[in-house]
Parts: structure tokens; C-alpha cells; sequence
């Protein structure tokens, strides 16, 4: 997904009297799904990196980004521009800008500039510091001391589209039950034995017409909910939050999807090319992408950009943090038998199918 184009909207609230009415209309205007987000950020915090987890949480994201990365250092405001794009944020409020550095200050301007949100600072004192003015000395923006125009700039933007809003967590969803595992068919190959190949030069695959396998059964519209509602509150890393959401509609494995590349997600129409240059499982393919997932898919591939990552979905030694994010997100495969289960102390068996297709081919030997 291209970065927005729209030119962004910059202002300062002066709070010339610290008057709590400008701090409490700025918090009851955060309502994520409707575009707008306030960040508080932490009292007697001072660094960046703090920030970021201020504004993950404020997203309604965790603030942990698995991984390894260069310098050690997790590329945490990446993820939040990134969210920020797919969930259709428009509007970011901060308040007690006056307590923040130029480092600070500088990631916030920069991911107003990412993402073309509209920006308020909110200034709750008479006059800008020194690091505010520097700053604001060259970016056309407007200023206002008073709560009504405030107001104004803390909200009143229409929704966004359906398909980039977060699943509140209050929403009822008939025939599932938050908190207890939601067994859904296409984990099936998440863990398999295959072993497709990438393409290596430019490939732009046909739907898939799935000669090869079973296409996998669709999610329910109340299990399509509540599992993007919770991919949405375990994980703050893009890439493997699309990773599994993309295998809940192809029923893809983890290689499969490791083939990914960073332009291989079209947004309109919303479809998701994955490569198989042997023809070893599906062949290359293009994907669907229904409405509930497009959100993953537009996340990480703005991550993807971002960080410069050449994959789109999960790095080829990242199986283990996905199969983590499903148990943490309580999806799983159809599990063996109770008795089977119980011998493994109720873990989650993630290669149950593979393992019976395997026995199918190569018939195990009775045993004298």
C-alpha cells in the first residue's frame, strides 16, 4: 500500500491556564474505531521508545514487537505508522506537548508526516518552549486558546470504512465464546511438510483454482470477527498478525506464506499472491482477501515498507512467534482425540493432519 498523499493538518492548542476541560474533552474524543486517537503520554517518562509503547497501548495494541533486530532495537514507531495507516486513523491529539524533547517531538512530527493524520499539540501552558517553536518554525500550522475550537480539533471526523475498523471488544458474536479456543479448520497446514519455492523475478499468479487440495472452509462471519478481534489485541507486529490472518483464508502453511513478497498484496481489488515455483503444493497463486483481514494485509504492508523488509508476511525462521501469537490469540487446529490430548497435558498439537497424512502414505508397521 502506497503512503497517504493527503496534505496533513497541523495544530497547537495553547491550555493557557491548565484547565482540565481541554484534557478531559481531548480523552472522551479517543475512539480508535472512529479514527481518532489521544495519546497520554506516561508521566516521568523521557524516552522515544516509551512514546511508542504510549502509542501502541493507545491503538489497542501490546506494546512487545517479537523479533530480532538490527542494533537491538524493535522498530516500534514502524509498527505504529503502520497501524495507524491500516486502521484509517485520522486524527491524533497529544497532550502535555510542552514536556516533550526535540527526539520525541521529532518521531511524532514524523509520523504525522507517514501517516497524514491531523495533528494537535496540545500546549497547556501560555506560551511554546523552545523545542516546540524551533520545531513549528518552518511547518505551516494554525494555533487556538479556546475549548470550543479545541474541540473542534479533537474530533468530529466521519467514520472510516468498515473494513479498517478494529472489532470493538464489547461486540456480541453469536456461536462464539471470547476466551475459550476457537478450533477453526484452515490452521490445519499451518505446521506441514512442504516445501514450496519462491519465485525469484517478477510473477503475477492467477486465482488459485485449487486442483491441488481442498480449498479451506471459510470462517463464519462470527468466528471471521471474533478472530481479527483477537489478532488485533495479542500482537503488535504487523507481519505476523497478516501471517495469521492470511491462513485462516488460504490454509496455507507456514512456507507457503513465508513466500510472500512485499508487493504482493493489491488493495482494490483485495488480493494476496503467494508463490510456489516447483508447483510443489498450489503452484503460485493469487488469493481473495475477504474484508475482515484486508486491515493485516494493508499493515504489513506498510511495515514491510517501512522497515524495508523484502518479505511481506513472516521471515523464514518466524514460524515459532506465529504459532505463539495463535495459542496467545486462543486459535487453533481441530485437535486429536481426548485421549490423545490428554497424554500431551492439553497442548495445542499443530501437526496432527500432517501427521495422519504422513501415516496414509507410509503405513506404520504392526508391531509384534
Amino acid at each position: 500500500m502506497n503512503p497517504p498523499t493527503t496534505a496533513p493538518g497541523l495544530a497547537i492548542v495553547l491550555d493557557c491556564g491548565d484547565d482540565a476541560a481541554f484534557t478531559h474533552s481531548a480523552l472522551a474524543a479517543h475512539h480508535p474505531a472512529a479514527g481518532r486517537i489521544t495519546l497520554h503520554p506516561g508521566p516521568g517518562t523521557t524516552s522515544d521508545t516509551a512514546l511508542a509503547h504510549d502509542l501502541l497501548l493507545a491503538l489497542g495494541k501490546p506494546v512487545h514487537i517479537p523479533g530480532r533486530f538490527p542494533h537491538g532495537r524493535p522498530p516500534l514507531w514502524e509498527a505504529a505508522a503502520a497501524w495507524t495507516t491500516a486502521l484509517a486513523v485520522t486524527r491524533l491529539t497529544v497532550l502535555r506537548a510542552h514536556l516533550l524533547d526535540a527526539r520525541r517531538l521529532q518521531r511524532i512530527l514524523t509520523l504525522w508526516r507517514q501517516t497524514a493524520i491531523h495533528l494537535a499539540l496540545v500546549v497547556h501552558r501560555r506560551r511554546l518552549t523552545a523545542v516546540l517553536d524551533r520545531a513549528l518554525a518552518e511547518l505551516p500550522h494554525t494555533r487556538t486558546t479556546t475549548l470550543a475550537e479545541a474541540r473542534a480539533l479533537y474530533g468530529n471526523d466521519p467514520a472510516p470504512p468498515t473494513d479498517a475498523r478494529p472489532v470493538a471488544a464489547d461486540a456480541v458474536r453469536p456461536g462464539v465464546e471470547p476466551g475459550r479456543w476457537l478450533t477453526l479448520s484452515p490452521l490445519d497446514r499451518l505446521v506441514s511438510y512442504d516445501s514450496p519455492s519462491p519465485c525469484t523475478g517478477p510473477c503475477s499468479p492467477d486465482l488459485i483454482d485449487w486442483k491441488h487440495r481442498l480449498a479451506p472452509t471459510p470462517l463464519t462471519p462470527a468466528q471471521a470477527e471474533e478472530a481479527a478481534r483477537r489478532i488485533h489485541t495479542v500482537t503488535a507486529h504487523p507481519q505476523l498478525a497478516a501471517a495469521l490472518a492470511a491462513t485462516l483464508f488460504t490454509g496455507a502453511s507456514f512456507q507457503q506464506l513465508a513466500t510472500a513478497r512485499s508487493d504482493d498484496f493489491h488493495d482494490a481489488p483485495a488480493l494476496l499472491a503467494l508463490h510456489d515455483q516447483a508447483r510443489f503444493t498450489d503452484g503460485c497463486a493469487t488469493h481473495p482477501v475477504p474484508p475482515w483481514a484486508i486491515v493485516f494485509l494493508r499493515a504489513a504492508t506498510r511495515y514491510a515498507h517501512l522497515t524495508q523488509a523484502t518479505y511481506l508476511l513472516a521471515g523464514p525462521g518466524e514460524r515459532p512467534a506465529v504459532l505463539r501469537l495463535a495459542e496467545a490469540a486462543g486459535l487453533r487446529p481441530p485437535q486429536p482425540p481426548g485421549a490423545e490430548r490428554a497424554a500431551r497435558k492439553d497442548a495445542v498439537v499443530w501437526d496432527w493432519r500432517e501427521a495422519q497424512e504422513a501415516h496414509g502414505y507410509y503405513p506404520l508397521t504392526a508391531t509384534r
